[in-house]
């Protein structure tokens, strides 16, 4: 499947926790049901591609790091969207921006390539300026260098503004 579908995976999961206000891992289990049964069923599959292992450990390292991290990453958050609460801006916008900031914080690879396919997936599933505005806040996290040394971003800038 690949690390890209890994992310959309996990977004899709957080995504779908939100929505229904269920415990994020007990989402993540009934996708691990519902995957196992696509693999029955390959023509039913609802979530793309088959999934090898190592791609739905990735899916479920972020998952989990974001599930016990949650505070600490939300208020990194809230201090790098000037202007908008949560409730105000795009659950979609924001729940990219939470599984990005996950991978930027305790993933393996560099800072860079989760805002590059954070960027990817906001503008697949976001609104016209998500993909703009999830560049602009990912990379202000990264610039001010929370916890990353200061390293400059190689994404180009953006507005911190949701999209609708």
């Amino acid at each position: 499947m690949g690390r890209r579908q890994a992310r959309e995976l996990a977004f899709r999961t957080l995504f779908q926790s939100e929505r229904g206000a269920e415990p994020l891992l007990d989402v993540w289990r009934s996708v691990r049901i519902e995957l196992a049964e696509e693999d029955d069923e390959p023509d039913d599959a609802v979530y793309g591609e088959a999934l090898d292992q190592s791609d739905l450990a990735f899916s479920e390292e972020l998952l989990k790091a974001f599930d016990a991290d949650r505070e600490a990453l939300d208020g990194e958050l809230a201090a790098a969207i000037t202007g908008w609460s949560f409730g105000q801006m795009s659950q979609t916008d924001l729940n990219v921006l939470r599984i990005a900031l996950t991978e930027m914080r305790h993933g393996t690879e560099p800072p860079e390539v989760a805002i590059e396919m954070a960027v990817r997936l906001a503008k697949k599933f976001g609104g016209d300026e998500s993909g703009r505005f999830v560049n602009g806040v990912l990379a202000k996290l990264l610039r001010v260098g929370h916890k990353l040394g200061g390293e400059q971003p190689v994404a180009s800038g953006g507005e911190d503004e949701p999209s609708a």
